[in-house]
């Protein structure tokens, strides 16, 4: 709970005076509505995304499967856009915030001013260092920050209100500006409509409590499919943060709005970014208040954590899957040096500035809490379960609104998003078209009928006809196995393998090859599914070389057609000039030519 929701409780040092700043005297009442989407919206949304998405794929998931083949592979790697907006943005947006507190200290030295980009950069750098080190090692300085902060946090909210209690002027200064203000009850709920989108900030975390699933200790009877004690575990870490949180928020409002004079969170207030502190300072002295900002530049600073775990377990369940990226971005080390490299660009492009990367890390967080609502929603009415779709629709029109209007009051958000999405795209697929000449099996099974196919083959080579599954008639088959003949030393008596391959979805990269043995009009054919078809019978053709010691042969025809365009095809639909691709596949992955399976061509 404390690693992925170490950026969800970072905010208190910044969401109350946001609050304020945006709000004025309604921000309690803006806040209260915050509480309430959290508590009975995003809350809800996510324990049902971890019920049916236990396995650290997320919200994002969940749609893939609704949206199929390549649409569905560029719909995800856009929400991928987001995520990364909303994790690259975090560990930024935080790491100069953490800058912003250290140098606004009164105790800090003058020399640091100015130096915002530099100190920043040192603080990503140390974060980079924790997760090098290790996972374990990044849990245990999260759970020792969190507990710090919530504790000092407590402090100064208990010790804010009791004040207010001793000296209870600042309710009645508050309530006379806020009915001076606003006169009727309706509307006052109404402004705090208009700024709730405002204080999103607040919804932070969600995602990642349910992308670390993975992390989370389940049940000795859990399966992959169904690991009920995963998922009553990230239902509890989930509700314990929100829970945790709502509280801080509600009473932080309260206390910092009452307590502070409004020109204070003006931008060149002492309120400014840091209301808490500021109350820190003033009623529990310069000490403790430097301990409390000690305390927040220490969670701002490790808040990256929290989305650079998000991004360690999201990413390598998607791109390497779809091909695109390269093999070692499973791995953690060189992941988190890619990470650091970005947030390091980013840093430098916005010069650390906490406000202007505040709308994009706005529009990350509410386009990912807005699209788990309407996975939700949908998943709910697949399974006519009518009330929870309406709840979810409610909720998820509500989480639209609000991100649309995010996105109207502050485009700059989109616009970064929509770079980390083109830039997620053109690698991705500029890495996919790298990658095109890979075997791609990720196993390979052959039924009992093809293994006798197999084993029956006693020319001492395994000879295999390509044939399209499209033409199934005896005459396709005659003609085929006749032209074989002709263009090869293939003889009437022989009796090959024909092997097809049918492509059900041609936007998935790595796929567990099944090979059934199949007789039609009198032929013995080696059938399988897969996403592409000359990878695929290279990779048969390896398979069956190595499990008999035989050398396959493969033939086929010329395929007509422009050589581009069969090369797109091949790219994007699996297809196209068939019989080079499998001979260049072949070359790639045996580079002994002795070993090396043939390919005939006429």
């Amino acid at each position: 709970m404390c690693l992925t929701g170490v950026d969800y409780f970072s905010t208190l040092g910044y969401q109350p005076a946001i609050a304020a700043a945006a709000a004025g005297a309604l921000a309690p009442i803006a806040t209260l509505i915050l509480v309430a989407v959290t508590l009975f919206g995003a809350l809800p949304v996510y324990k049902r995304v971890a019920r049916e998405s236990p396995n650290g794929e997320g919200s994002i998931a969940m749609l893939e499967k609704l949206l199929p083949k390549w649409k569905g592979k560029v719909f995800v790697l856009a929400l991928l856009g987001f995520a990364a907006t909303s994790f690259i943005i975090t560990i930024t947006l935080s790491a100069a915030d953490a800058t912003a507190h250290l140098i606004e200290n009164p105790f800090a030295p003058s020399w640091l001013h100015g130096q915002e980009v530099a100190v920043t950069l040192v603080f990503l750098v140390l974060l980079a260092v924790v997760f090098l080190r290790g996972f374990h090692e990044a849990i245990g300085i999260a759970v020792a920050l969190v507990a710090t902060f919530l504790a000092l946090n407590l402090v100064v909210v208990v010790t804010a209100a009791a004040r207010i209690t001793a000296h209870p002027e600042p309710i009645g200064n508050w309530w006379s500006t806020l009915t001076a203000q606003h006169s009727n009850p309706l509307a006052v709920v109404a402004v705090a409509l208009l700024v709730f989108p405002r204080l999103a900030l607040g919804l932070s975390g969600f995602e990642t409590g349910v992308v670390v699933m993975p992390q989370i200790k389940g049940a000795p009877g859990d399966t992959h499919d169904l690991p009920l004690g995963r998922i009553i575990g990230a239902r509890k870490l989930l509700t314990s943060a929100a829970v945790i949180m709502s509280g801080f928020l509600i009473t932080s409002s309260f206390v910092t709005t009452l307590l502070i004079p409004a020109d204070e969170f003006e931008e060149d207030g002492e309120a400014s970014g840091r209301a808490l502190a500021y109350l820190a300072h003033r009623y529990l002295g310069e000490g403790f208040g430097t301990l409390y900002d000690v305390s927040t530049i220490a969670i701002l600073w490790f808040a990256g954590a929290s989305a650079m775990t998000g991004l360690l377990n999201l990413v390598p369940r998607y791109l390497p899957r779809y091909g695109m990226a390269p093999a070692w971005s499973r791995a953690v080390r060189p992941m988190v040096l890619v990470f650091t490299l970005i947030a390091a660009a980013v840093t430098i492009a916005f010069e650390a500035d906490v406000e202007a990367q505040s709308g994009a890390y706005a529009t990350g967080v509410l386009v990912l809490i807005t699209s788990a609502s309407v996975a939700v929603t949908l998943s709910a009415r697949r399974r006519a379960q009518h009330p929870a779709a309406l709840g979810f629709g409610i909720i998820s029109l509500i989480l639209i609104w609000t991100t649309l209007t995010n996105v109207w009051e502050r485009p700059d958000g989109a616009g970064i998003a929509a770079l980390f999405i083109l830039g997620i795209l053109v690698v991705s697929f500029a890495s996919r078209a790298r990658r095109a000449f890979e075997l791609r099996a990720a196993a390979i099974t052959l039924d009992d009928q093809a293994l006798s196919f197999v084993a029956a083959q006693d020319s001492g080579q395994i000879s295999l006809i390509a044939h399209e599954p499209q033409r199934l008639n005896a005459a396709a088959y005659r003609r085929k196995f006749q032209h074989a003949c002709t263009v090869s030393h293939l003889s009437p008596s022989d009796e090959p393998l024909f092997i097809e391959v049918i492509v059900d979805d041609s936007s998935e990269f790595e796929t567990h090859l099944q090979v059934r043995g199949v007789t039609r009009h009198g032929f013995r054919i080696l059938q399988v599914h897969s996403s592409n078809v000359p990878n695929t019978i290279a990779a048969v053709m390896l398979h069956l070389r190595d499990i008999t010691g035989l050398m396959p042969h493969v033939y086929f025809r010329w395929t007509e057609g422009n050589p581009l365009v069969n090369l797109v095809k091949f790219l994007i639909l699996g297809e196209g000039e068939i019989a080079p691709v499998t001979r260049e596949v072949l070359r790639e992955a045996e580079p002994d030519v002795s070993r090396r399976p043939w390919v005939h061509v006429g």
